[in-house]
């Protein structure tokens, strides 16, 4: 049965040949089982090494034949097809056959439970794919608060990780994942906004009013709610924020 395995994961990379077929590995587990995988999941690498941040922000505007597909589905999702364009490069570097050796697959390197989750029948036809993946970071971003950097370390090591560390965990993988596509996404080492109407918050900080505190005036029959401090005994300042009969 093993051998059959090999054989016929052998031959489906054949189909796809290229880089493919030099990075196909296999890593027997204690148990007799196996893994095997093409090495070029979030991890993958160019002539063996690292991805460079100059070849993955020469790569971020690289048109490719998803680009439709990816603005369709982010517009429907209310969610910047740039930062799905982002986590799809850092992922997969755009190669609908990535398989990495957790078992995640495709453009956006969906996990099996994710695929599931999402109604993904075929993690390897693309644009389910993208449609999985561009319904689970709207999901995180929501859950998140818009918050970019949670978002995409709950993308990489899952929600429940990120909740329980409040914040990124302390997982090196997950945390180069995070730098290096918040680096795609924005172009350089400062931290992007989503504008556009697309679900997320401005990284830079909202200008702050002063605020007056509120209080509870008794009047001739009514109650003033002011935020003047006292009121005086005789004319009208203004904003008072609301009168309520003195009764009620």
């Amino acid at each position: 049965m093993m051998r059959w395995a090999v054989l016929c994961v052998a031959g489906w990379f054949l189909v796809f040949p290229g880089s493919l077929r030099a990075d196909v590995k296999l890593i027997r587990k204690a148990g007799g089982g196996a893994v095997i995988f093409n090495s070029i999941g979030s991890g993958w690498k160019i002539g063996g090494r690292t991805p460079s941040d100059a070849f993955l922000l020469a790569r971020r505007d690289a048109a490719t034949t998803f680009d439709e597909s990816i603005r369709r589905h982010a517009e429907r999702e209310r969610v910047d097809p740039r930062l799905v364009k982002s986590v799809m490069l850092v992922e997969s570097n755009f190669n609908p056959r990535a398989l990495s050796p957790k078992g995640a697959r495709g453009l956006m390197q969906l996990m099996p439970g994710t695929a599931r989750r999402y109604g993904v029948r075929d993690s390897w036809d693309p644009y389910e794919n993208i449609r999985g993946g561009t319904a689970y970071l709207s999901d995180l971003l929501g859950m998140f608060d818009g918050d970019l950097v949670k978002t995409l370390a709950a993308y990489n090591a899952g929600e429940g990780a990120v909740q329980r560390y409040r914040g990124v965990p302390p997982y090196p993988e997950t945390q180069e994942y995070v730098r290096r596509t918040m680096l795609v996404y924005g172009g350089s080492g400062n931290l992007p906004v989503l504008s556009g109407g697309f679900k997320g918050t401005a990284v830079a900080s909202a200008r702050r009013i002063p605020a007056s505190p509120v209080k509870l005036h008794r009047g001739v029959g009514q109650l003033l709610i002011s935020n003047l401090g006292d009121l005086p005994s005789r004319g009208d300042r203004s904003p008072v924020l609301g009168r309520i009969a003195a009764n009620r």
